[in-house]
Order: C-alpha cells, then sequence, then structure tokens
C-alpha cells in the first residue's frame, strides 16, 4: 500500500516538473502553442485577479482598454510600474497580444494603479531593457528566466471625467 502511495506520488511530482519545463522552455521559445494556452487560462484567471488588482500594494494593476473593431471597453490586468512620467509593463507574452494592439491603436487607456486611476497614453514599444530598472530585482530575474524582451510604456497624467460613460467593462477580457 505504501509503495503504490509513494509511487503515485512520484509520478504526480514527475508529470508536475515536466508541465513547468514545457511551460518555462514554451514561453522561452515563444511557443505559439504554449502561449495560446496560458491566454486561454488567462481569461479564466483574469477574473480573479481584477478582483483585487489595482488595489492598494496588489500585484497587478488593471488597463482600460478600448477594443479596435467592437468599440468595447476591456478590463486587463497587468504588472504595471511607475517610471518618472508614466508607466512601464512588461510583455512576456509579446507584443501581440490584443489588450496591447487595443492600446497602441487607441493612443490611450486608463490604468488603475494603487487605488488611483491615471490616463495612460503615448504608448510605445520599446525593448526591456531600456526600463528594466524600475522593475524589482525579483522581477528582473522573472523576465530573464522568461527571455522577455519588450514592454510598454506610456506617459501618466489624470484621468479625465468618465470620458465614456455608455460603454460597457468586460471583466477577464483582454481582447
Amino acid at each position: 500500500m505504501q509503495g503504490v502511495l509513494l509511487g503515485t506520488l512520484a509520478a504526480v511530482l514527475a508529470a508536475l516538473v515536466v508541465a513547468g519545463l514545457a511551460f518555462v522552455l514554451g514561453l522561452r521559445h515563444r511557443s505559439r502553442y504554449v502561449i495560446a494556452a496560458v491566454r486561454r487560462l488567462a481569461r479564466v484567471t483574469n477574473r480573479l485577479l481584477l478582483r483585487s488588482a489595482g488595489h492598494g500594494d496588489a500585484f497587478a494593476s488593471v488597463v482600460q482598454h478600448t477594443g479596435r473593431a467592437s468599440g468595447r471597453q476591456y478590463r486587463t490586468p497587468v504588472h504595471a510600474v511607475a517610471t518618472d512620467d508614466g508607466f512601464a509593463v512588461a510583455l512576456p507574452y509579446g507584443a501581440d497580444g490584443d489588450w496591447v494592439r487595443n492600446v497602441i491603436a487607441r493612443g490611450s487607456a486608463e490604468i488603475t494603479y494603487r487605488d488611483r486611476v491615471y490616463r495612460f497614453d503615448r504608448p510605445r514599444l520599446v525593448a526591456l531593457r531600456e526600463v528594466e530598472t524600475w522593475f524589482t530585482a525579483k522581477d528582473r530575474r522573472t523576465h530573464r528566466l522568461f527571455r522577455v524582451s519588450e514592454a510598454l510604456v506610456g506617459r501618466r497624467a489624470p484621468a479625465e471625467e468618465d470620458p465614456d460613460p455608455g460603454a460597457t467593462a468586460t471583466a477577464g477580457g483582454n481582447r
């Protein structure tokens, strides 16, 4: 009985190690299959993250952006760091995420960071090395582990009063 239990435990542990390695290597090598799987999972986990994102010292901030084709409002949790004049967001999945393309196409978004809403404008893609000093040492280690090479940066300004009161926010989306 004890041998069966230990064998099962070893098999589960081995499966977790293999899955973890596949995840890390898949992201490092920008495997479209791994990135697609992570994005599908994120659609579920984003709903949970949005409960605390943008509040206090939460890890995640919230980017509220407008869909390029739909015109709908979306809320996407991101790990933003404050810079001298704005924010920087490392892009572990690359710059082709819907939320990134929406912000760049529109030229602005709103970001909720530590209980305040800011206008995020003049977005542009930069090499992560240009802004990596704004991230913590732990963040930089994670970026190296996953070979994150790009960041989205933008200027910070106080948010305008409810720019689109008729828009419908969609939680958990990142289109």
